[in-house]
């Protein structure tokens, strides 16, 4: 279980990450869609998930790449929103567990109508 502080901290980076994302000029990368953000070692690490159901591997390279090189103005983002001394490293990754639920949903499909025959 999560202390109360990271939780907060995970939910004001949930806010701040897509307001520093859409203050850049970059179309792929200011339009991206946050879905979770989760924090380790206090406010240490943080991995961004973006909602990457839309590209192909090549597109997520690139999209890595893109928010890499945003990194720095992503944490003086958040430590100017947040009055922070200190911000966390980010890592940024497409979120699957949308596809993964989909490939689940289908199994279960499969499973039900074997079962009926």
């Amino acid at each position: 279980m999560k202390s109360v502080n990271l939780q907060r901290t995970e939910s004001l980076l949930m806010e701040l990450v897509p307001e520093a994302l859409s203050t850049l000029k970059d179309s792929r990368i200011n339009s991206l869609s946050i879905t979770d953000v989760d924090c380790k070692n206090g406010k240490y690490d943080a991995t961004v998930y973006y909602d990457g159901t839309d590209y192909t591997k090549e597109e997520h390279k690139v999209l890595n790449s893109l928010l890499n090189k945003a990194n720095g103005h992503i944490k003086s983002y958040c430590l100017n929103a947040t009055g922070w001394y200190k911000c966390p490293n980010f890592k940024f990754k497409a979120d699957d567990t949308l596809e993964h639920s989909m490939k689940m949903e289908a199994l279960f499909e499969q499973i039900k109508s074997k079962k009926e025959d």
